[in-house]
């Protein structure tokens, strides 16, 4: 639907995110080369890596990228769901038969509510974290699955193309 930019149409500010994402993370992918044609689109989306890193900090890598995985599939976003099936995948899991503790299935639901129902979560779902973790941990938590659920409706409403390199690793 939206065509995806190149390095040498980019805005100059958008030249300087990709050439960081680059650097980061070694390519440009479908996804951010679509958000390009907006350097302030582009950078909004990009807050999606501190924030993995904060809730990340607290629960751990793989909880994190449980929790992404489980809003991706419930909002069938095919980039997103595919990306963290790779993750798991190259972690040598079965993403279809994952092995949880009990606070994984937690968070696990609560992404699948979130992605499903925002507006009926029910404070049960939360009220645990916040227990253990504290408000500001339940903030970034939150925060995280806001920029997930905009980066899977980016995808879906704009129909942006799965990358080459996510094939393998697609469902079924």
């Amino acid at each position: 639907m939206i065509s995806q930019s190149s390095y040498d149409k980019a805005p100059a500010a958008a030249k300087v995110l990709w050439d960081e994402q680059v650097a980061t993370h070694g390519r440009m992918t479908n996804m951010k080369r679509t958000m390009a044609h907006s350097p302030v689109t582009l950078g909004s989306y990009m807050s999606w890596y501190p924030l993995k890193d904060e809730v990340a900090k607290v629960i751990g890598e793989r909880s994190v990228i449980l929790f992404a995985h489980a809003i991706s599939n419930e909002t069938d976003c095919l980039i997103c769901s595919t990306f963290f099936r790779k993750i798991l995948m190259e972690w040598g899991e079965n993403p279809d038969e994952l092995v949880l503790t009990e606070e994984q299935q937690a968070l696990v639901s609560l992404g699948q509510q979130i992605a499903t129902n925002f507006n009926q979560v029910p404070a049960e779902m939360i009220v645990p974290f916040k227990d253990k973790y504290g408000e500001a941990f339940v903030v970034n938590l939150i925060g995280f699955a806001g920029i997930m659920v905009a980066t899977n409706l980016f995808n879906n409403v704009l129909q942006v193309e799965l990358d080459d390199y996510l094939g393998a690793f697609r469902k079924g």
